[in-house]
């Protein structure tokens, strides 16, 4: 019981050394906890909009697309307006309503502006019937009542500024509409993120699918006592076994939108637990020194308690108890900061579009418990080496100055270890390097990256020693005197210092390595585009497809040499001549699509693959299934009848655009594909008569004016998107990084902190004999920025070397070009000097406040 006493009182004494160590569990547990919070919240918001908007049996064509896929032909799957009726008389049902919803819509305001609430969200278009009174609310104006009166939701007319009477464009697959706003509905349940729109029955079949008399599905509520599984089984006895519809309960629609919904909340998850993770193994380095250098100093302090009676055991639990309470009060901080970091979470996301209401806030009962387990095992599993080495301190130590001698012997052991590790990572990562399928290489680039950064963190106390050294000849030695001391002060303990430094290091090489590999592909993509791309226009839809007066507008522009199609037709059946039968989308363009796009070919022409009754296969296909050129093809279309097509070209795999595609002219297409079930073009190409790339720039511009979901790009455009997008996902990550290096700033922090402490008495001599405070303020700065160097440098050419090797894995999918960023990785290097500077501003402020006397008295 006394030495966990003097464990409370030590603990509180020194409450000041473990606050960065605390903080650093802090953001750790935060981030983790913050991640689950979050998430939690989505699913359970997600499922309350569920419930409300499902009703209790629906029944759509069992063709019909799932979630917000989008409408890829011109006829969509319905279900005759004629069957509403009969099911409203099957037994145990209440009411039926017929459903037209489309997510195959923009909304376009009075000023030709895009509206909708988040980026990448879908706007959806459907009809108002009372069933929808059960998710929203009418809270200004009525209900569309006839073909040019539209209803909006009320977020989107608050964020948008549309009012009753304004006027809305709706552009649909059938055609443009423009309706006048009568009505706003207010959502009772989280507003997902879409724009919602309204029309009456009939505007809404007739505008959105083209002809009345139809449904995309029947919602049908039970009658009172009848569940809704009873339902089911009473409308499928009804429907018969010949029947071609999908009938879900309001529990399988659910879940159907849960699984569809949670791929996309589980990969943001698990990368941002990931995050979480590299923060947390950084945290550790934090408090093993931590625990290392509190030892140290209180050896004299331990070694009298040895002396007095107290086993090793007992030390050893007294520091581990210590542990025990940082881990415990920086976890339940974290707990709290999670919290918060999950609200700031939805209010980011309310900026988006979608109003997640923070009186939602769903935190688990695990939620806490996993922070708690998380931090107070981290923290103990930390610190348990520092308190093996206190345990092992003798009472004979009482008669010594503080601090620990080094085990020379370990040193030698942990070095022949750190190399053998490093060598093995090196020769995973050379095999990645060399490996001849990136499936194959990626395993051993996973490995290499792996042991290399554990043998940096064992070998680093022997790295700190060389390249400390280094960094001080070129950047110590002009500050004299000061510097050297610096330098000294940085070797004097080479395991803290790489302990230090490898914290610093495993944000940093993170960075490096996506430096290096989103420069790459930025430079790939536009090499492999000014190689591959010939088309002067490349012509997107924002999300979806081209619908079909904006694929005439396009043509209608002047100046044009040629505009192409390029449509994809998905899971065609081809047999082979070997009578296997393959599943595969295929790619229907035109003809001049072969001057568009320059694909290598093994064999054969690239626009013989465009002609009558023609296909187009790639050497992998060729290869797996033995097709040579001329062979015949038998393809069965999902949209339509069976083609017999023969093989004229066979495309290389060694590019980087359209990699293993399977060509046929659109030509061919439309003679087994009915014009009402031809997918419309995924985008389209356009290239400009002879020196009128300007005019026609224009002109295409000009044409799709009213038509702002639609972008038309150059060549220089269409670069500039490839930088910004990979640029975006590159700065998400540095972002989620951050936190890892501020862990790691805390630590040369607390370091520095704990150093200055440690050589109390020293920093009172050296005052004593002429060392001005402004000299010991800048020998700590000194230090405190060759240790973050240090881990740059490590960090840095750990980083490079790994972005080298998953490049050369790139390259086996056709981007090739090897782009190192060193003004980004100079930049790095250049803040972490800074970040050194700043670190040593608190610890190097107290080192030159100190009280010359007091300082030499210290014991």
């Amino acid at each position: 019981m006394t030495v966990f006493k003097t464990s409370l009182r030590n603990f509180f004494a020194h409450k000041g050394r473990m606050a960065l160590s605390a903080v650093a569990v802090l953001l750790s547990v935060a981030f983790v906890c913050g991640t689950l919070v979050f998430t939690d919240t989505m699913n359970s918001t997600f499922d309350k909009i569920f419930s409300a908007t499902a009703p209790d049996v629906s029944v759509s064509p069992k063709d019909a697309a799932s979630g917000d896929d989008v409408q890829r032909s011109r006829k969509v799957p319905t279900i005759p307006a004629s069957k509403v009726a009969e099911l409203e008389k099957v037994k145990g049902v209440k009411s039926a309503v017929g459903d037209t919803v489309s997510t195959s819509v923009t909304a376009v305001d009075s000023e030709n502006k895009k509206i909708g609430l988040a980026e990448g969200a879908p706007s959806v278009a459907t009809n108002w019937d009372s069933a929808e009174l059960s998710s929203v609310e009418i809270t200004s104006g009525h209900e569309p009542r006839g073909p040019t009166e539209i209803m909006v939701d009320a977020d989107t007319a608050d964020k948008k500024n549309l009012e009753l009477g304004d006027k809305v464009r709706i552009i649909a697959v059938p055609g443009d509409a423009t309706f006048t706003i009568t009505g706003i509905a207010t959502f009772q349940v989280t507003n997902p993120g879409s724009s919602i729109f309204y029309l009456d029955d009939e505007t809404a079949q007739r505008r959105l699918l083209g002809a009345t008399g139809k449904y995309t599905s029947i919602a049908l509520t039970a009658a009172p006592g009848v569940s809704n599984d009873e339902l089911k089984q009473s409308v499928l006895a009804s429907l018969g076994p010949d029947h071609d519809l999908k009938v879900k309960t309001k529990a399988e629609t659910k879940e159907e939108n849960k699984d569809e919904l949670g791929s996309f909340l589980d990969v943001m998850k698990y990368a941002m637990l990931g995050f979480a993770g590299i923060a947390v193994l950084v945290g550790i380095f934090l408090i093993v020194n931590t625990f290392s250098m509190l030892v140290a100093q209180r050896t004299r302090e331990i070694g009298l308690m040895r002396a007095i009676g107290s086993s090793r055991r007992q030390i050893n639990r007294s520091v581990l108890f210590e542990a025990l309470l940082l881990g415990v009060v920086g976890s339940i901080l974290g707990v709290g900061g999670g919290i918060g970091l999950a609200i700031g979470l939805m209010k980011l996301m309310g900026t988006m579009g979608m109003n997640l209401d923070t009186s939602e806030l769903t935190v688990k009962t695990a939620t806490p418990v996993v922070g708690l387990v998380i931090g107070v095992l981290t923290t103990v599993v930390a610190a348990y080496i520092p308190a093996r080495r206190a345990g092992k301190i003798s009472p004979m130590a009482a008669l010594r100055d503080a601090g620990t001698p080094a085990d020379s012997r370990a040193g030698r052991i942990r070095a022949v270890l750190g190399l053998l590790l490093t060598g093995a990572g090196a020769a995973g990562l050379a095999m990645a390097a060399k490996a001849d399928k990136a499936t194959d290489g990626s395993m051993f680039l996973g490995l290499g990256v792996l042991l290399t950064l554990i043998g940096f963190i064992v070998i680093g106390p022997l790295l700190a020693g060389v390249v400390v050294r280094v960094l001080s000849a070129v950047l110590l030695r002009m500050f004299g005197s000061v510097g050297r001391m610096a330098e000294r002060n940085a070797l004097r303990n080479p395991r803290r210092t790489g302990a230090t430094g490898a914290a610093l290091m495993i944000g940093l090489a993170l960075v490096a390595c996506l430096s290096v590999v989103g420069s790459s592909m930025v430079a790939s993509a536009s090499d492999e585009l000014d190689k591959s791309v010939g088309a002067d226009f490349i012509i997107e839809p924002d999300n979806g497809v081209i619908k079909p007066q904006v694929e005439q507008a396009i043509k209608r522009a002047k100046h044009l040499e040629h505009v192409s199609d390029y449509k994809i037709l998905e899971n065609a059946t081809i047999t082979t001549p070997d009578g296997k039968k393959v599943k595969d989308d295929l790619d229907a363009a035109s003809p001049s699509y072969a001057k568009d796009l320059r694909s290598p070919v093994i064999e054969g022409t690239l626009v013989d693959a465009f002609g009558k009754n023609a296909i187009g296969v790639p050497e992998g296909f060729a290869k797996d299934h033995k097709v040579a050129l001329g062979d015949v093809l038998s393809v069965d279309f999902k949209e339509g009848g069976t083609a017999k097509l023969t093989v004229r070209v066979i495309t290389s795999e060694d590019t980087a655009f359209n990699k293993g595609a399977i060509y046929l002219g659109v030509d061919t297409a439309k003679d087994y594909i009915k014009p009402d079930q031809m997918p419309q073009n995924l985008m389209m190409f356009a290239a400009a008569k002879e020196g009128q790339d300007r005019e026609a720039y224009k002109s295409l511009k000009a044409e799709l004016t009213t038509y702002p979901d639609v972008t038309v790009r150059d060549q220089a455009d269409y670069k500039k998107l490839l930088e910004d997008q990979i640029g975006q996902m590159l700065n998400l990550v540095y972002g989620l990084l951050g936190l890892a290096i501020i862990v790691a700033i805390l630590g040369v922090v607390n370091t520095l902190a704990l150093s200055v402490v440690e050589r109390t008495r020293e920093i009172g001599l050296m005052r004593a004999i002429g060392l001005s405070r402004r000299q010991m303020r800048r020998m700590i700065r000194l230090e405190s920025v060759v240790i973050a160097l240090f881990g740059a440098l490590l960090g840095l050419g750990l980083g490079m070397a790994w972005g080298v090797t998953a490049q050369k894995l790139l390259a086996l999918e056709g981007l090739k070009t090897l782009e190192i960023p060193w003004p980004t990785i100079g930049a790095v290097f250049v803040g972490a000097a800074v970040v050194g500077l700043l670190a040593a501003l608190v610890p190097a402020f107290r080192a030159g406040r100190m009280n010359v006397l007091n300082a030499i008295a210290t014991d």
